[in-house]
């Protein structure tokens, strides 16, 4: 029961912490609009963005099971860490901040005849959408462990937040940077356990796969 709690605890942190690069370049497109294309870009923005997660997280979860790709896994979820490193040091929240409320205010950002459109916008949000819901996916899906409804959980928080409150949370991410420190450590946590599950767990592990170790049992309840 505590270790469900948790998971539950580390895939909302996970959510709160990688929407603001999602949020930062749906801003920054949206801005560069002309005042009424504004709000249809921010929509079909967070659209694409729930798409790309379901369908990532039904290709990570099959592929998590193949034996072997769970270590591919976690040295990209490692990767992910160092990305989030980074965005944290250069204040990606602050900026995604900016970035929705000038987009969300007619009256600021671009106000002048569409100088571009909104094909165009939609091109550069679902480009840089698939890496940012690649990262957000490969999280929830280490921290579910096959478990289809705490994964359903995160991936739908994940496009409710999108949706409704990504001002918000850039604004409490931006004054309380320690919640994005705090969010770097669990996810680097779940990180290193994944890659001793991708090393050394008996059916998925690349050590017994390759005849190195005799394996352990190391899925959920063990």
């Amino acid at each position: 029961m505590i270790d469900t709690v948790a998971d539950f605890g580390k895939i909302i942190i996970a959510d709160l912490i990688l929407s603001g690069d999602n949020a930062l370049i749906i801003g920054m497109a949206a801005a560069g609009l002309s005042p009424e294309l504004r709000k249809r870009a921010i929509f079909y923005g967070m659209v694409i963005a729930a798409l790309l997660r379901i369908l990532f997280a039904i290709i990570a979860t099959t592929l998590l099971g193949i034996p072997g790709l769970l270590f591919v896994g976690a040295l990209l979820l490692f990767w992910v860490c160092w990305r989030l490193f980074v965005e944290i040091r250069e204040h990606v929240d602050e900026k995604a901040e900016v970035a929705m409320e000038t987009a969300e205010d007619l009256e600021a950002g671009y106000t002048g005849p569409p100088r571009r459109t909104m094909k165009q916008a939609l091109i550069s949000i679902t480009i840089a959408d698939v890496s940012m819901s690649l990262d957000n996916v490969l999280a929830v899906a280490a921290i579910a462990d096959g478990d289809t409804v705490m994964l359903v959980f995160g991936l739908g928080l994940a496009i409710l937040l999108m949706a409704f409150a990504a001002t918000i949370i850039m604004k409490i991410l931006t004054k309380y940077p320690w919640i994005s420190w705090l969010g770097l450590v669990v996810l680097l946590y779940v990180a290193g356990e994944m890659f001793v599950r991708g090393v050394f767990d008996a059916q998925l592990g690349v050590g017994p796969m390759l005849g190195l170790i005799e394996g352990w049992d190391m899925g959920k309840g063990h």
